[in-house]
């Protein structure tokens, strides 16, 4: 029985498979060679593709971005019942650009009675919009943020109360450094004002929310 299963396998030589074109001890047929070498070279043209693409992408992930800290004023300048707008810079890279409208005001223990916020001294508040990215403003009769784009609303804390925003404004960090008032990194918050890494507009952090859109690559954190 083992003699006949081994006849039955066929040799691996091509000259007695009686392939046309052999020669005697050759085991590769050539079109097989040709077959390997163009599906080589075809992987070779696909990486030169691919591989830089993959370094981008997955490239800020390894990067680590400095947390950028600016003074914005003494602490005499905020109070603890209504927000000051400062102007700072978030992206130093980029000039002008890279300026923003921050709202500050200093910790009060009557409002801000999130646990989240128990570590700042300062509640510092963006002005870029939850949904689009459009300029909001505080409107102190109302106790509101507004945005006059899409009418999304906000409450003293900054969460949406109104409009289509899909997540409160966002925070940054503070601290006091030489009696000055420091303004640091960006990050956002749900609904409970839970902090996360800083996310686009019209990403929400709520619920599912925060797995379908993660943190962003290059990030700064704290």
């Amino acid at each position: 029985m083992v003699s006949d299963k081994r006849s039955k396998q066929k040799s691996k030589y091509t000259l007695d498979r009686q392939i046309p074109g052999a020669f005697e001890g050759e085991t590769v047929t050539r079109r097989r060679f040709m077959t390997g070498t163009a599906h080589t070279a075809g992987a070779i043209a696909a990486s030169a593709f691919a591989l830089p693409a993959l370094g981008f992408a997955i490239g800020p992930i390894f990067k680590s971005t400095p947390a950028h800290w600016e003074p914005v004023g003494p602490e005499g300048m905020f109070s603890d019942t209504n927000y000051v707008p400062v102007v700072m810079t978030v992206a130093p890279s980029i000039g002008e650009a890279g300026k923003t409208t921050v709202y500050v005001r200093k910790f009060n223990p009557e409002i801000d009675t999130d646990p989240y916020d128990k570590d700042t001294p300062y509640i510092a508040i963006s002005s870029r919009c939850a949904h689009l990215g459009c300029p909001v403003r505080w409107v102190d009769a109302a106790e509101r943020f507004i945005c006059p784009c899409h009418g999304g609303v906000y409450d003293l804390l900054g969460r949406r109360v109104g409009g289509p925003p899909v997540r409160p404004l966002d925070r940054f960090y503070t601290r006091i450094k030489a009696g000055s008032v420091e303004v640091g990194p960006r990050f956002s918050v749900n609904s409970e004002l839970r902090r996360f890494s800083p996310r686009d507009p019209g990403e929400p952090v709520d619920g599912i929310g925060q797995y379908l859109y993660p943190s962003r690559p290059g990030a700064q954190k704290l």
